[in-house]
């Protein structure tokens, strides 16, 4: 999903100008992290949301429906706008809570990603039946066209997909699932927190799935989990670099 376009601009505390749909979904966020409100808890009015984050009712509207489409919320036609139930009970309370432009919980999450995914390579390696093989080389391959025309999205949604075929070649479904939670956070990133804008080269975190798929092809575990944590740790640095150059325009450190 492309953000808005047309949206217009506002300044952050920090400084600089950002998105005015990216800073009142990410002040959405924090109102329901500050208010407590648990997984369908219903939420002020369009209006008084507005009032209570200090921003238009346009963009909050914008906001309330990319927040939406990430399923952090629920708008019932009728009824009102409602936390969203996330899908899994492990997910309730980190899915509910995650601010996806606070660096330090991105931060987390790719911690935690690093982990898993480290797990799911190195069981894909063991496991991964030629079917598993080709699906992986396929969303590798993917991956390297889109990021060859530039295409952000295309890449995203290759991105996802050769994870996920990561996830799936490991044949647990609970790593899996845990791999496409994951995934889901890291969109909210990339949609609230980078604006849609791509992190670093898409041309070498594509020649990163190649290699992986390569490495779980050939059984190498030890160099599938050594390329997926390097694969992650630079995915990792980018998102940080972009996000703190977007909050402090100014800071060049």
């Amino acid at each position: 999903m492309n953000p808005p376009s047309s949206l217009p601009q506002q300044p952050s505390s920090e400084g600089g100008y950002r998105p005015g749909y990216e800073i009142a979904a990410e002040r959405i966020l924090e109102y329901i992290v500050r208010e407590e409100l648990q997984p369908g808890a219903r939420l002020p009015t369009e209006k008084d949301l507005a009032d209570a984050i200090q921003m238009s009712r346009t963009v909050v509207r914008e906001a309330v429906k990319i927040l939406s489409a990430l399923k952090r919320l629920s708008v019932q036609k009728g009824r009102g706008i409602y936390v969203a139930e996330p899908e899994g009970a492990l997910w309730r309370e980190s899915f509910a809570q995650f601010l996806p432009a606070d660096l330090g919980q991105v931060d987390q999450m790719f911690e935690f990603r690093r982990h898993i995914e480290a797990a799911t390579s190195r069981l894909a390696a063991q496991r991964a039946v030629p079917a598993q093989v080709k699906a992986l080389r396929e969303a590798a391959q993917l991956s390297a066209e889109a990021a060859a025309r530039n295409d952000i999205e295309g890449f995203t949604q290759a991105d996802e997909l050769f994870h996920g075929q990561v996830g799936a070649a490991a044949s647990n479904m609970f790593l899996s699932a845990t791999v496409g939670s994951v995934q889901r956070l890291q969109r909210q990133v990339s949609i609230i927190g980078l604006a849609g804008v791509a992190g670093g080269s898409l041309v070498v975190a594509a020649e990163q799935h190649l290699a992986i798929a390569q490495a779980i092809a050939s059984g190498d575990e030890e160099q599938a989990v050594a390329l997926m944590a390097e694969h992650i740790d630079m995915t990792m640095r980018q998102f940080q670099q972009e996000i703190r150059h977007r909050l402090f325009p100014g800071d060049d450190a």
